[in-house]
């Protein structure tokens, strides 16, 4: 489903028209101030009026605009239109909908109400759609279109522009055609302008690429993004048992990439994904999505309360360790964030597999000790510093020696801890993402705490 890219611009400079127009009773104007918009500009002022009023405003777009305006709608904005629409006017735009727009919008009803819409549809728009809906969820097959063209090896030229012209309208492309056999299985693919530059009794299978890419119905739709970006391709052939079932397209594409990399990026910030748009999202799925993880961050902290607890003789004998713990595990944290934020966005787009961890495990192994190294040396400089100016005992040096040293491990630990957890998760067929930066970082806090006063506590016992 074509998500709605909010213009605040056109709803704050349009919406006061509109209801200034409406409040005068001027509807011919409001019909016509819609004329003059853009489809998804209509759907940015649809969502910025009263439900009641949408309804209206909708009833007044020409009905062969509705459908696609209504797929550039959220879908909490989209049920309330359906509700709002009588059957007629909803199976109207549903039997005009793209497929697959049809589908993102019926999975996320439910199974009840997601029946009782198909019972308004078309026959044939009807078994299109729960065809598609067979497949899994989140599956390259619930992103197709069945909306494409195809042509026969021993056609002519002649014969697939013929064929353009009586079904290219209900197709979603026709820049690409693909070549099956008789039984509908994919053999290639036929461009456009190959055909309009031949002679007009040139055959397909001499026209065709000799090379195809494809997709597998049954693919997680997030590889079709590293497919289609590593090929350069904005349509991409998907089959289903080597016959070709249907298309995925660059708009659509687009979309799921937004949506994996929203997801990943509110899981990397310590929180479960959102399943619809922040501002769809109600008040109580906010804090529910984020509760949990807060409390499980939090337990983790009672932690790190703990390894200082156990180290309590240390910190009274060498009070000025105390004053270097927010550095510690700041220092930890950090190198943890970061290691993981690169491994996680590899692992998303393909960079690296699971098989490279031996790889990274050796490269965030020297990132870490160069890393460390550059900290313990500030650390050494702060640490003897801070020794003086409290005016201990031993010589300033030993504390700076003891801080710069531990530095060195806490970084090189939250390295590797970060680098690794997200293969390890991946390994295990759970979302890297999850090894979300806060989570990295409270492992590493408690890690980096414990050596950091068992280092520190022994080069001061030695040089005591």
């Amino acid at each position: 489903m074509t998500q709605a890219e909010h213009n605040p611009m056109t709803a704050e400079l349009v919406v006061p028209v509109i209801e200034q127009l409406f409040g005068e009773r001027k509807i011919d104007q409001v019909r016509a101030a819609l004329v003059e918009l853009q489809d998804p500009e209509v759907a940015d002022v649809l969502e910025a009026m009263e439900p009641a009023r949408q309804a209206v405003m909708f009833r007044l777009l020409e009905e062969e605009r509705r459908a696609e305006v209504f797929a550039h709608l959220e879908q909490d904005h989209q049920e309330v239109l359906v509700e709002a629409l009588n059957d007629e006017q909803v199976g109207a735009i549903f039997n005009e909908m793209d497929p697959d727009d049809r589908v993102d919008f019926l999975e996320e009803v439910g199974e009840e109400k997601a029946e009782q819409l198909l019972e308004l549809m078309e026959p044939e728009e009807r078994a299109e759609t729960e065809e598609l809906l067979e497949y899994p969820e989140e599956s390259v097959g619930r992103e197709m279109t069945p909306d494409y063209l195809t042509v026969k090896p021993d056609w002519s030229v002649t014969d697939a522009l013929a064929h353009i012209r009586e079904n290219g309208g209900e197709a979603e492309t026709i820049h690409t055609l693909y070549v099956v056999d008789g039984e509908d299985r994919l053999i290639d693919h036929v461009k456009l302008k190959s055909l309009l530059l031949a002679g007009p009794f040139d055959r397909m299978e001499v026209l065709r690429e000799g090379k195809i890419v494809a997709l597998e119905a049954s693919d997680d739709r997030e590889s079709a993004v590293g497919v289609m970006e590593r090929y350069d391709l904005p349509v991409l052939p998907v089959v289903d048992a080597g016959k070709m079932v249907g298309i995925v397209t660059f708009d659509d594409i687009a979309d799921v990439a937004e949506e994996e990399v929203t997801e990943d990026m509110q899981k990397m910030g310590g929180m479960a994904a959102l399943e619809e748009p922040y501002r769809s999202a109600s008040l109580m799925e906010l804090v529910r999505k984020r509760v949990v993880w807060l409390m499980v961050l939090f337990f983790g902290g009672i932690l790190t309360v703990w390894a200082m607890g156990g180290f309590k003789e240390s910190i009274e004998k060498y009070v000025i360790l105390a004053l270097f713990v927010p550095l510690i595990i700041a220092s930890g944290g950090n190198s943890g964030s970061q290691a993981a934020s690169l491994m996680i966005r590899s692992l998303a787009i393909g960079e690296l597999t699971v098989g490279d961890w031996r790889m990274v495990f050796r490269r965030e192994l020297v990132s870490g000790l160069l890393l460390g190294s550059v900290l313990g040396v500030c650390g050494l400089i702060a640490g003897a510093l801070a020794a003086v100016m409290v005016g201990v005992a031993e010589p300033a040096w030993v504390y700076g020696f003891a801080i710069g040293t531990s530095l060195v491990g806490v970084v090189m630990m939250g390295t590797l801890t970060g680098s690794m957890l997200p293969f390890f998760l991946k390994k295990m067929g759970l979302d890297e993402a999850t090894s979300s930066t806060p989570f990295v970082a409270t492992i590493v806090d408690v890690g980096g705490l414990v050596l950091y006063f068992v280092v520190a506590s022994v080069v001061l016992g030695v040089a005591g």
